[in-house]
């Protein structure tokens, strides 16, 4: 085992979640937070979010066995169970996502206010992954 530092990493490209149904966590993910997709088949949907990451969402069950592209092949993969993760939000959007939220019918399930300013708030998406909006002063480096 080498005990040379390891090459930077760029930040987290890629986020994926599993839902059992495609069309009802599309519906969530597009007209409640407003994410348009760049690409969509029966298996995947895939969100930009901010310059530099992408959302993705599997249909449960479809990605248990590789998957072959014209560049190669992607390993099989999944995960089960209620993931959590978080969008970055400018702390002068915290209030009209609140009410976005609110008009929508999703029902704030839990907020904190962080010893470092930020202020983060909780709630599901219809696979019942916590989703969470969060403002800079949550952690070291954001």
């Amino acid at each position: 085992m080498s005990d040379a530092p390891a090459p930077p990493l760029g930040g987290i490209l890629e986020t994926g979640l599993y839902v059992d149904d495609m069309e009802r966590a599309r519906a969530f993910y597009e007209r409640v937070l407003g994410l348009r997709p760049m690409f969509v088949d029966a298996r995947l949907a895939a969100y930009p979010v901010g310059p530099a990451s992408v959302l993705l969402l599997f249909q449960r069950g479809t990605t248990e066995v590789p998957a072959p592209l014209p560049g190669g092949t992607i390993p099989p993969h999944d995960g089960p169970g209620r993931l959590h993760y978080a969008f970055a939000i400018a702390a002068v959007q915290l209030e009209p996502w609140r009410a976005r939220l609110a008009a929508h019918g999703i029902a704030i399930e839990g907020e904190v206010r962080w010893p470092k300013g930020g202020h983060s708030l909780y709630f599901r998406d219809p696979d019942q992954h916590l989703v969470e909006l969060a403002t800079p002063g949550l952690w070291e480096n954001y």
